[in-house]
């Protein structure tokens, strides 16, 4: 059914949903949001299902968006553009509100829409020696679609100190950020992982997924009008000359007009 993701279930309910790119270090590309959209939906229909794990295949968590993807945009008019948007911005909501717990099992790097996807688990836990970074601002773009998701998770104090900057930065960082709960040791990871899912087996189904129905809205649930003006603001930013610029350099590579 699934071309660039993968879902395993065990015989306890516990799926793993797999980025499934390892050769291109799982980056979002078009088929790989639609199918994302479509697998939220299927685990949350599903009754067997009671914790979902959210991993990559290979080196890399998600290095972000895929190069094609780009290109593509890059060409695009300004209605195709905020279409892709509202797609991506629409597989994140899924899984955001996805009625079962959604765990990060983050075993390599993320970048851009990869930080993306650890800010809409209810937890993640990344292995010590990965790197994240909201890299869109060296491309002349911005960090819009992911925003919502990034800002209620770091909050707006935490998120100014990378939100902008495109700095790389480590997992101890992330866990002071609030993108991770913690980080261990790649040998160690499974290990955490088993750790968090092992509680919500003993936890009535429906009572977990009305609990974090709660959460969600008591702790402000990502607007509708947050999402339209993350996408509005994602299709300014790509008609921008600091945009066609900044993508230019990155496929020509050589350095941007404003790097120093």
């Amino acid at each position: 059914m699934f071309e660039t993701i993968a879902i395993n279930t065990d015989a306890r309910g516990v799926a793993t949903l797999e980025l499934a790119r390892p050769e291109k270090h799982n980056a979002l590309s078009a088929q790989m949001i639609a199918e994302l959209t479509a697998a939220a939906a299927q685990l949350a229909a599903d009754d067997a299902v009671r914790v979902v794990v959210l991993t990559g295949a290979g080196k890399s968590f998600c290095a972000g968006g895929d190069l094609g993807w780009m290109q593509d945009q890059m060409r695009a008019d300004d209605a195709t553009r905020a279409s892709e948007a509202r797609k991506l911005a629409d597989m994140l909501g899924a899984l955001n509100s996805l009625p079962k717990p959604l765990i990060g099992r983050v075993q390599g790097q993320a970048f851009g829409g990869g930080v993306g996807l650890m800010a809409i688990c209810d937890v993640a836990i990344g292995v010590q020696d990965a790197k994240f970074g909201l890299t869109e601002t060296r491309l002349g773009l911005i960090p819009a679609t992911i925003g919502p998701y990034v800002l209620a998770r770091m909050g707006q104090a935490m998120a100014r100190r990378v939100f902008m900057s495109a700095r790389v930065f480590g997992a101890e960082e992330a866990v002071t950020l609030g993108l991770l709960a913690r980080a261990v040791a790649p040998q160690d990871l499974d290990a955490a992982i088993e750790g968090e899912i092992a509680p919500y087996l003993a936890c009535a189904p429906g009572a977990v997924a009305r609990a974090k129905a709660l959460t969600l809205r008591l702790g402000g649930a990502v607007s509708k009008d947050a999402v339209d003006h993350s996408i509005d603001e994602l299709v300014s930013a790509w008609q921008s000359p600091e945009a066609q610029e900044g993508i230019g350099a990155f496929f020509a590579r050589r350095k941007p007009a404003w790097q120093v």
